[in-house]
Formats: C-alpha cells, structure tokens, sequence
C-alpha cells in the first residue's frame, strides 16, 4: 500500500504482530490509544478527523485499539464502529466488482 506525499509514492509502514496467550491471537505490537479522541486531553476531537486517523491506523496494520467505557460512554467503540462498517461496505463492493469470492466473508 502507498501514499502519495508531494507526488512522490512512500511505502506506509508494516507493523509487527505478537501473539497474545496460548489461543493464537495475534495483535500489532503497536495499539492506538482512543482516551484522547473524547476526552482527557482538552475538547472532544472531530469525529471525522477520529475516524481517519483509526482508518489510517487500520490501514498501516494497527490492530489493538484501546478503548473503555469511562472514556465516553461508549463514544470511542462508536467511532471504531463506523470505520469497521465502513471497511465493511467497501470489502463488500469490491466482492461484487470484482467478483472474489468470500473476500467479504473473510473480512467478517
């Protein structure tokens, strides 16, 4: 995956998985903390700056969002919520264009 920055393509970062326990979870080593998106450090941030920073996270390999309740309530794992619906809706019209099958099931 790429991103272009002043018309030159840069490779985005991998991060690197760790397994968690002895059920073969795995998780990036890296997280993104979401405390600061609704609270903590000044003003609840724009949801739709929030969103494309999870977006972005997701988009480099970040899987291990730290959320809680006591941040919101619930406002964070609604935010996490819209960009996994939306990753969702895309992997679902990429199914239907380009006709893989099970590339949206695989996402679920």
């Amino acid at each position: 995956m790429e991103r272009e920055v002043a018309s030159i393509a840069l490779p985005l970062p991998s991060i690197p998985r760790v397994k968690l326990g002895t059920e073969g979870l795995e998780v990036s080593q890296l997280g993104l903390g979401c405390m600061g998106m609704s609270m903590a450090y000044g003003a609840p941030k724009p949801e739709e700056e929030m969103i494309k920073l999870i977006r972005h996270a997701v988009d480099i390999g970040v899987t291990f969002l730290d959320t809680a309740d006591m941040y919101g309530p619930h406002t964070n794992e609604l935010l996490v919520g819209k960009v996994r619906q939306l990753l969702l809706l895309l992997l679902l019209l990429l199914d239907v264009v380009l006709k893989i099958p099970g590339l949206f099931l695989f996402a679920l």
